[in-house]
């Protein structure tokens, strides 16, 4: 009994950092938000009906959701604007003097993830 509470706990947990992540992924340039979404959905489904259910009808986040669980679409105006966001931290880490092996670290690091998005219709 003890072993499924500390799972659900668990699982509630790493879903509450995703969600967090996501968070920030909004409203800061160059962090995706969709895979945190994602796997935030994911842990709440493993633990918590309800946090799942309020995660689906969120007003940023359930319609990506919903679209992508059932049709497994990334909108197409949300890939320019990943693409945009990404390009311009990069700019910006360019002209911040960032070293040049954080800016390609990082470089690589948005092309994986611009590459899985895209994949998607």
């Amino acid at each position: 009994m003890a072993t499924v509470y500390l799972k659900k706990l668990l699982w509630t947990t790493i879903g509450l950092l995703s969600l967090g992540m996501a968070y920030i992924g909004v409203i800061t340039p160059g962090i995706p938000y969709s895979p945190f979404v994602v796997f935030a959905a994911y842990c709440f489904a493993k633990s918590s009906p309800k946090m799942h259910a309020w995660l689906y009808n969120h007003k940023w986040f359930g319609p990506f959701l919903t679209n992508w669980g059932e049709k497994r679409v990334f909108p197409q105006k949300m890939k320019y604007f990943m693409i945009a966001m990404m390009s311009s931290s990069l700019l910006i880490m360019y002209f911040t003097g960032v070293p040049a092996r954080g800016i390609y670290f990082t470089a690589g690091f948005m092309a994986f993830v611009a590459i899985w998005a895209w994949r998607y219709p």
